[in-house]
């Protein structure tokens, strides 16, 4: 059993699963009829959506609700300290906590310590927040350029059939170019649907990183309050 046979037989399941086989079967009848070049279309699309959601786990566990978090912080200060703020901290998941540990435990280094920390710090998560988008802009741009590929290369062999039939049959060339766009199609559909998650993602890492560059300043005030008290 070849790979189109099972991707085949998968799509069929899937119909009968959803009582959906018009739009399944559709999908397999084209799918096979786009030539070798739907199987890494389709590669691009599977492993592209594998990134997204790792990126959708990751990003929803680095949300934080950081307003209420630097409040916690605050009155972590007032009553018990620096001590007390690394341990609220330690409890709360996110960037931003990260960040303020990294700065609280060079807090006794000075000010200018703790502040480089929280930089450096911020870096390194802003980092961890954008791994993996790199692969996705990838396959947004391979699947059409696949698409592309797929759509020459079935032009070339509508072309050789009109050669072969010695004649430029209405049929001919409509069945031709028909199955030469296919691949095109289902390319561009995929780094479509690839570029939402894409900008999703963006939108996302760039508010946790303006939440992170404005919870950090208000760090560092607080931090120079509780220095000027005990002075």
């Amino acid at each position: 059993m070849d790979f189109t046979t099972t991707l085949a037989s998968i799509f069929n399941i899937l119909a009968q699963a959803t009582n959906d086989s018009g739009v399944m079967n559709w999908l397999t009848e084209k799918y096979i009829a786009g030539g070798i070049f739907m199987h890494p279309i389709l590669a691009s699309f599977i492993i592209g959506l594998g990134f997204c959601f790792e990126r959708v786990y990751t990003l929803t566990k680095a949300h934080t609700n950081t307003k209420k978090f630097i409040v916690e912080i605050k009155k972590a200060l007032d009553k018990g300290g620096v001590d007390a703020a690394k341990k609220v901290c330690e409890n709360t998941r996110g960037p931003v906590a990260s960040v303020f540990y990294a700065g609280l435990l060079r807090y006794d280094e000075g000010l200018d310590a703790a502040e480089k920390a929280i930089v450096a710090y911020g870096g390194i998560e802003m980092g961890f927040l954008e791994r993996g988008l790199i692969w996705i802009s990838t396959f947004i741009t391979i699947a059409p350029m696949l698409g592309f590929t797929g759509t020459v290369q079935g032009m070339i062999e509508a072309f050789d059939s009109i050669k072969e039939a010695a004649q430029i049959s209405p049929a001919i060339v409509a069945d031709g170019i028909a199955v030469a766009l296919l691949t095109t199609l289902f390319g561009l559909v995929v780094a479509m649907i690839l570029q939402v998650f894409y900008n999703y993602f963006i939108s996302r890492i760039d508010r946790l990183v303006g939440e992170m560059e404005q919870s950090s300043i208000e760090l560092i005030d607080a931090l120079y309050e509780l220095k000027t008290k005990k002075k």
